[in-house]
């Protein structure tokens, strides 16, 4: 009986129940939104940092993330890639050779990465290939180099041009090759963009005379949900190579970016905090338009307790409405959110008037949002439960009223 009277009050006036279940719809839509916008920011700024140079998992020679020099390379990959080759059908990897250097032109000089590949392999594991603005990408011959449109613009080069490149050998002396720009490339971070140039592995190892050294590799898993698994894998086939004694770490992408982790992490938590700024929003706007219906109704409610209708019965039934109401208008707030994150999915949103800004953090100036399940469910709990939360303070006022003074009230 509650139920269906709960339901005739809420028909009898329309254009009340229609501004409550809109007010509703606009929380649903306020937290579904910003919720899918941060998620896919972050994930872009993660998906960007590993597929730019990262990759999933990374072997060193222990000490080498701590102190990245030429003396802390592997002097012998060769047992590094048999473990790799042996599990090659669910991984991809790539090895590089990678030193701190200098690269001039005629007119300035800047202090960059110089990052040694494999270009075949290379192209498997990141998506420079991808960010190639103008020219080509290297094709393994020696002399190529591929810099970013930043870089280019500071060096005051452009494709087909040569630029000097210079690092310390392992015996101190200064290495030195002249390459020309095949490529210029331009990611979605530019400060990545500002301190890297790409060449040959084998060009890099001319340079540096280093004998086959081997900075790093980097392998990505077939299925990125196999990371865990695979890089214990490869723990475990590096600790089966002969005199081993733990010369060589295997780090995942949590590990190797522990700050951008961190922050993301970080970001999360204040998406808790922005949840609970619009429900406490929320819960004012119910507050005002609940109240509003039990002082309408205070006639009402007065003959209902003369009759013999307890005071549960009427807490009960204003609780009723706004738990309808609630329900009412979650779900047609996540129609909504979904009828505009779907379209919104696939095009992004155009935020290039913010490039700069996007990039420096390594975004790119269109963001695509990201609708997650965690999402809906934090949605589904925290707006019905705010639009309750609202409506105790209009039922404790429907039955503190006097039957006989609520009769009278006109």
């Amino acid at each position: 009986m509650i139920s269906r009277i709960a339901w005739r009050n809420i028909l009898r006036n329309k254009r009340r129940s229609f501004i409550l279940i809109t007010s509703i719809v606009v929380g649903v839509l306020g937290l579904v939104f910003t919720e899918g916008f941060a998620v896919g920011m972050m994930q872009q700024m993660l998906t960007n940092q590993i597929g730019a140079d990262a990759g999933y998992i990374q072997i060193h020679k222990k000490g080498y993330q701590s102190d990245p020099t030429l003396e802390n390379s592997m002097t012998d990959p060769a047992e590094v890639r048999s473990v790799l080759r042996s599990d090659s059908a669910s991984l991809d990897y790539s090895e590089r050779l990678r030193v701190f250097g200098l690269i001039s032109s005629a007119y300035n000089s800047y202090g960059v990465s110089i990052v040694g590949i494999v270009p075949n392999e290379e192209k498997k594991i990141t998506t420079i290939s991808e960010y190639v603005a103008k020219g080509s990408y290297l094709t393994g011959k020696p002399g190529q180099i591929l810099i970013s449109a930043s870089m280019a613009e500071k060096l005051k080069v452009g494709l087909g041009d040569k630029v000097v490149i210079m690092a310390s050998q392992m015996n101190g002396s200064i290495g030195s090759e002249a390459c020309r720009v095949t490529g210029i490339f331009e990611t979605f971070n530019s400060g990545f963009d500002q301190s890297h140039v790409y060449i040959p592995i084998l060009t890099a190892d001319q340079m540096l005379n280093a004998d086959g050294l081997v900075s790093e590799f980097v392998v990505n898993p077939i299925n990125p949900n196999d990371m865990s698994s695979i890089a214990s894998s490869i723990r475990d086939g590096i600790a089966g190579l002969p005199e081993n004694a733990g010369k060589y770490e295997v780090l995942t992408y949590e590990q190797m970016l522990p700050l951008l982790v961190a922050q993301l992490a970080l970001y999360k938590q204040a998406l808790y905090l922005v949840a609970g700024l619009i429900a406490f929003a929320l819960i004012f706007g119910i507050i005002d338009t609940m109240l509003m219906s039990v002082m309408e109704r205070t006639h009402e409610f007065g003959v209902s307790m003369a009759i013999g209708m307890s005071n549960g019965k009427i807490f009960t039934m204003v609780m009723t409405e706004a738990f309808y109401l609630a329900i009412t208008g979650t779900a047609m707030g996540l129609a909504a959110s979904y009828g505009v994150f779907l379209p919104l999915s696939h095009s992004g949103w155009d935020l290039s008037m913010f490039s700069a800004s996007l990039k420096s953090i390594g975004i790119g100036s269109i963001i695509y949002p990201v609708l997650d399940a965690s999402s809906v469910v934090q949605t589904v709990l925290i707006i019905p439960i705010a639009t309750l939360l609202g409506a105790v303070y209009p039922a404790l006022k429907a039955i503190r009223l006097q039957p006989v003074e609520a009769i009278r009230a006109t």
